[in-house]
């Protein structure tokens, strides 16, 4: 591909040859001749001295000295480089394909160019849409239903009722619909289970990692909203709502009923309370712990609890200059202690 058809694909602007072949992409460090590379992070601004790449993303503003490389310059270098990755690696298609041992329900309705490995179960009253790829050993229950182009990766499960949009990822071992953790206590102080008849319903465009948990509501819906994306061993209770275009990282936790807004950043093991609201456009930085509503536009870390980050930070340095005004803290009470024992001594004056 010619430079400066890439350029155009990835909203790019050459500096430099734009006749020049591009075969491929790679990082600032194994690209060779013939690859495009990027500069995101000013941290690795050397390396650009040494690549071996054709071309590189860099932003508008930076500084390069290299005058033998060809230069894409964009607003977002890691953006333009990612698009140029999907253009040079897309995914496979496969050609449309059923394992004979394969256990399907008479009564599933299979879309078009379907491909389903080898012992996955397809259960009564489901519906698969178009070019959907299920792979071997996963297992969708009862009137499940899976939106085109979408994959369920080996060892998932999706639950009675479940209902998946279109171009949806699951990755391995992960359980959508499961039951919900509800329990009600009697009199003698048993736990009663509460029926779990609710359903999930993950939307288009959502991408959910591995070994992640998602529950069923006890009535209604637990929804993920559109271009969701979720990171693995993240756990979202029952009837919780996360918006369009949020990020769940890496072992997340969501209690029941929670409220996730739209373009919202819940970093790695952050907690939520149950029945909280998160609103747009916030964050919540790694290992935060929240159990009040965030207002949209947030930005908390610290600990559980935690609260604005700002604050947060404040309290951090402050944390680590405790050492030393405990230090000055005990001169002061000994130069009090002696101040008073002069005071009070025989002969001074205010004796």
């Amino acid at each position: 591909m010619k430079l400066a058809e890439l350029a155009e694909r990835t909203k790019a602007r050459v500096e430099g040859d734009a006749a020049i072949e591009i075969n491929g992409a790679a990082g600032l460090d194994i690209a060779e001749a013939g690859d495009v590379t990027f500069l995101a992070n000013k941290r690795y601004t050397q390396q650009v001295e040494t690549t071996r790449a054709s071309a590189i993303f860099v932003s508008e503003d930076a500084e390069i000295n290299r005058t033998d490389i060809a230069l894409l310059r964009t607003p977002d270098p890691y953006l333009a480089y990612t698009r140029a990755l999907i253009i040079f690696y897309p995914e496979p298609v496969p050609e449309p394909f059923i394992h004979p041992s394969a256990v399907i329900d008479p009564t599933a309705r299979l879309g078009e160019d379907v491909w389903i490995g080898a012992h996955a179960v397809i259960g009564r009253d489901a519906e698969i849409g178009a070019r959907v790829h299920i792979h071997p050993n996963a297992t969708l229950y009862a009137r499940v239903r899976v939106g085109a182009d979408s994959v369920i990766h080996s060892g998932v499960s999706l639950r009675e009722g479940t209902i998946l949009g279109e171009r949806v990822i699951i990755h391995n071992n992960t359980v959508i619909g499961s039951d919900g953790f509800g329990f009600a206590k009697d009199e003698d102080g048993h736990w009663l289970k509460i029926p779990q008849a609710g359903r999930v319903v993950i939307e288009d465009d959502v991408e959910i990692g591995a070994n992640t948990a998602i529950d069923c509501a006890s009535v209604g819906e637990t929804r993920i909203g559109r271009g969701t994306k979720v990171d693995n061993l993240v756990q979202v209770g029952h009837s919780c709502t996360v918006g369009e275009d949020t990020l769940l990282c890496g072992q997340v936790g969501l209690a029941g009923s929670t409220k996730v807004g739209s373009r919202v950043i819940l970093a790695g093991q952050v907690g939520v309370g149950g029945h909280l609201t998160i609103g747009d456009d916030s964050v919540l930085m790694a290992q935060a712990g929240v159990f009040y509503d965030v207002p949209p536009k947030s930005v908390y870390s610290g600990g559980i609890p935690a609260f604005d980050h700002k604050e947060s930070l404040r309290t951090m340095a402050a944390i680590r200059k405790l050492t030393e005004m405990q230090r000055t803290l005990r001169a002061l009470e000994k130069r009090l202690r002696e101040m008073e024992e002069q005071i009070s001594a025989p002969g001074s004056e205010s004796a």
